[in-house]
């Protein structure tokens, strides 16, 4: 019992704290809110002169961040709406709404009257009533110089099938946020989390909303139970039994002035809906200890729901704050949950079928090798260059290139180089999406689509635009829908000189690109003329890494630059010599 009434205590003096820092910031954020309520209402007063829908073919929307997309509940659409842009000196927001016709791999904006204010880390969820309704609520503002924010507690519903924008104005809802999490189950919206910022001051949340989409009203749930800590940016999945599911995410805390540490959650948690799950206190949480292997730590991490009961991570990134820099690894692979075996592992990439009787005719042919003598090989076609991509453990991207003067190639090999252009690219080329943060994903048909997100090179931040998608039927392979050059993107907070450094370490990020500047290609191409150490025969994968160390370590360290930490080089060297062993580039 002491125990128990010690922790009621605590928990009354965290919420008695937690009351004081939401009113000190609550007068803070006022006068900056009143500032930028004016930049607001002009905008609106611009969007107030839209008085008829207007839906019009475009090219691709800008690149953007923490804009949300959606998959159109009855037909074959993918609905984009908000986001920022930031280029090195000045913030960009939108409001306005792409759709995305997957038939077509197409792309068109629309006009809509009286939209919702410019946003950008609101949330968006989908819901089929009456031929489809697209719901947003919360997000922020960010003045120009990205110093003050405005955040948001307005919600609002697309009818996607009259194509009209309405505000839903009822009382009690959660404080205005940003980076909190809202999905539809049973036709209720639950909001979960998020965080308000001002100039000096941030508050992270951990509380719970739901929404009746039937009486249009607000509650505010008090579970059962020891919950989540605060915090944005988690993963928020409903089941089908109607319960939550809640997985890590982000908060910081000030540690003195001027001073942040930042926390990567990787705790799970289960929001419990005891009987019909609409009174407050049928609500309660519990802890979850997942099975698998899960995903490593990190933040801005995108979600999905899966087919087949699961829901699905993509990216994110995992920073090492130093005293006054962040170094950020950034990461591209998916992880699933099965949501009823309450257990993570991670995505297996099968490759195309062509790939696959490549392999097995490559096995054979090497078994066959083993034992006879070397076959008179036909004259030689030129030289051949081959480009691997390497992606380590912590996501960073490495391209490995090697000319082979005078390779020979069979018919089986060239017929089936040729059904790999077709599928999807010439030999080598990644078509994979790079590592990246805060990407949108979106399911739909078994079929998940991934547009843009960001990464950093040094100091600059590259926000893309692209767009991928995968069967996740299949797990074969990505295709790429919609490509981006990163180094065309302006960044002008650098020195010319600057960006054109960046540039290359842009390309490093991507993979390598296949047209570069002059000078580029002449460094490539000395690079790739050199040979890499041979597997011997009987090695095992230690022993070859452990021989040829150096030698990777070399090449690592000439593609990432002199700036790079010794653990990041070795980790990639390590990468790009196991890639080397399973898959060594041969003349036969």
């Amino acid at each position: 019992m002491g125990k128990k009434g010690k922790r009621d205590k605590k928990g009354k003096g965290a919420e008695k704290t937690l009351a004081k820092l939401e009113k000190k910031l609550s007068r803070r954020a006022k006068k900056e809110e009143e500032d930028l309520e004016a930049l607001i209402a002009e905008f609106q007063s611009l969007d107030a002169k839209k008085t008829q829908v207007i839906e019009s073919s475009c090219p691709p929307p800008s690149p953007r961040l923490n804009c949300s997309l959606c998959a159109h509940p009855e037909r074959d659409e993918l609905i984009l709406f908000g986001g920022e842009y930031f280029n090195g000196q000045k913030t960009y927001l939108y409001n306005d709404l792409y759709i995305y016709h997957i038939r077509k791999n197409s792309w068109a904006k629309l006009d809509i009257p009286n939209p919702p204010p410019r946003r950008c880390a609101h949330q968006a969820a989908v819901v089929p009533t009456a031929g489809g309704q697209l719901w947003i609520f919360g997000g922020e503002f960010a003045s120009p110089n990205g110093e003050q924010f405005y955040h948001y507690k307005d919600l609002w519903v697309l009818h996607l099938a009259t194509k009209t924008w309405e505000q839903i104005k009822a009382p009690g809802g959660p404080s205005g946020r940003s980076g909190h999490r809202m999905v539809a189950c049973k036709r209720q919206l639950i909001v979960f989390g998020g965080f308000h910022e001002s100039a000096r001051d941030f508050i992270y949340y951990n509380d719970v909303y739901t929404f009746n989409l039937d009486s249009f009203t607000w509650s505010k749930l008090v579970p059962a139970g020891m919950g989540p800590a605060p915090r944005s940016g988690c993963q928020m999945t409903p089941t089908p039994e109607g319960n939550i599911i809640i997985y890590g995410g982000y908060s910081k805390q000030r540690i003195k002035k001027d001073v942040d540490k930042g926390t990567l959650h990787t705790d799970m948690f289960l929001l419990k809906a005891e009987g019909a799950g609409k009174e407050e206190d049928r609500w309660s949480w519990s802890r979850l200890s997942p099975s698998g292997v899960k995903p490593p730590p990190r933040s801005g991490f995108s979600v999905a729901a899966a087919p087949n009961n699961r829901c699905l991570l993509f990216g994110g990134v995992q920073d090492e704050e130093e005293e006054e820099s962040i170094q950020g690894d950034f990461f591209n692979d998916i992880y699933f949950y099965d949501v009823g075996k309450n257990r993570w592992f991670p995505a297996q990439l099968k490759g195309p079928r062509s790939e696959q009787r490549r392999r097995r005719r490559g096995r054979q042919a090497e078994a066959e090798a083993a034992g006879q003598e070397e076959l008179q090989l036909p004259p030689p076609q030129g030289p051949l260059e081959i480009v691997k991509e390497v992606v380590a453990e912590d996501g960073t991207v490495m391209t490995i290139k090697q000319v082979i003067p005078g390779a020979a190639e069979d018919k089986d090999r060239a017929g089936s180089e040729e059904e790999e252009e077709e599928e999807g690219g010439a030999l080598g080329q990644p078509v994979e999406p790079c590592p990246r943060s805060s990407a949108m994903v979106a399911v739909k048909h078994g079929v998940l689509y991934v547009y843009g997100g960001m990464f950093e090179v040094g100091d600059r931040q590259v926000t893309l635009s692209d767009l991928h998608c995968i069967d996740l039927h299949r797990m074969e392979q990505w295709k790429v829908l919609l490509e981006m050059d990163p180094k065309t993107q302006e960044w002008l907070e650098e020195s010319e000189s600057d960006e054109e450094e960046d540039d290359d370490d842009v390309e490093g990020a991507e993979g390598g690109e296949e047209e570069e500047e002059s000078s580029e290609e002449e460094s490539e191409d000395e690079e790739g003329e050199q040979q890499h150490p041979a597997v011997q025969p009987g090695e095992a994968q230690a022993q070859y890494v452990a021989r040829t160390e150096q030698h990777w370590l070399r090449l690592a360290r000439s593609h990432m630059g002199p700036e790079a930490k010794d653990k990041k080089v070795l980790k990639v060297a390590h990468a790009m010599a196991k890639t080397f062993y399973e898959d060594p580039i041969q003349t036969s």
